[in-house]
């Protein structure tokens, strides 16, 4: 039998808020030693602070006996008063929680194999709309490829044609309307070069047997043997050599006279002293195409997939992904 400890004439305040969630924690486990574990406490600051409550409240909340503890009927009732209060309590903190949280950040490749100058409205609209929410890594196409599908990123604009290797479930690759041309990038002192006015269009074939950058087969297949059927077909032969990845240093090295390159349209706004862009008669097989490429089970376009649709365009109909 319990004997009801002297009643204070001092009330309960805020200040002993934790005395209640400690008497509910006790409470629930029935037993000082698990709610002293699940409190992180040890045992005897926890009788202390529970003996402490029914001092205060002037009764005792608990029989003692050999197999734990048992509510009296008074500890009944100040555990059905203070549930409530011990509910709202965690609703709030989960409620300060969520609007502590950072929001999420969204991932989106951008490919290098346009000029970047073409994202420039869409970088734009993205920041007014996400601002640090929003992280945006360039790479080369197949790259961000990769990272969508390992979950890196969660959507990726690059350019197609791309080869996708066992597409998972959902995964979507949906062309947008921008696309560009390829242009013959040539070093202004080749001969060439003499006499070719602005604008005209060269063949294939009259650049047959100089030698091109070219990038390797493996990096991607689909794109590397679509051109090479054009220029087989173009009766075009020309000496490749590895190109570097990065444009600028490229375009140095064709304004030195190494070799020529082809560069999608865009880059024809990059004025370089000793390289001149020529369209080609064969442009129209020659084109790159941008489309977004997402995992659906993780991504929902949303503003995101608009804002990008609304700046590049909206391609006729979704590719099937490549075999």
């Amino acid at each position: 039998m319990t004997t009801p400890a002297s009643r204070s004439p001092w009330p309960l305040g805020p200040r002993e808020f934790h005395w209640l969630w400690y008497f509910a924690v006790i409470a629930e486990e029935r037993s000082l030693r698990r709610a002293a574990e699940r409190l992180f406490l040890s045992e005897p600051p926890l009788s202390r602070q529970l003996r402490a409550l029914e001092d205060r409240l002037g009764f005792a909340l608990f029989h003692r006996h050999s197999r734990g503890l048992a509510l009296t009927a008074e500890g009944e009732r100040v555990l059905a008063a203070v549930r409530p209060l011990l509910d709202l309590q965690e609703r709030v903190f989960g409620e300060l929680a969520q609007l502590s949280a950072p929001a999420p950040v969204t991932a989106l490749g951008l490919t290098t194999a346009v000029e970047q100058g073409v994202f420039s409205a869409l970088e734009e609209e993205l920041r007014a709309a996400a601002g640090a929410s929003l992280r945006l890594v360039r790479a080369p196409s197949p790259r961000l490829l990769r990272d969508v599908l390992c979950g890196r990123l969660d959507a990726a604009v690059v350019a197609l044609p791309l080869e996708i290797p066992a597409p998972p479930e959902g995964f979507s690759v949906t062309p947008l309307g921008h696309a560009e041309q390829l242009l013959a990038v040539l070093p202004e002192g080749w001969p060439v070069c003499r006499g070719l006015r602005e604008g005209r269009g060269l063949s294939l074939r009259e650049l047959s047997g100089l030698p091109l950058f070219w990038f390797r087969r493996e990096e991607n297949p689909a794109w590397f043997d679509h051109v090479l059927g054009v220029f087989r077909l173009a009766g075009f032969a020309p000496r490749l050599l590895e190109e570097a990845p990065e444009h600028d240093v490229l375009l140095a090295r064709i304004a030195r006279g190494e070799a020529m390159g082809l560069f999608p349209a865009s880059f024809a706004a990059i004025r370089r002293e000793g390289v001149r862009f020529a369209p080609l008669e064969e442009g129209p097989l020659l084109t790159l195409r941008l489309g977004l490429v997402a995992d659906g089970r993780s991504f929902r376009p949303g503003a995101l997939g608009e804002a990008v649709f609304r700046c590049l365009g909206r391609g006729a109909n979704p590719a099937p992904p490549a075999s």
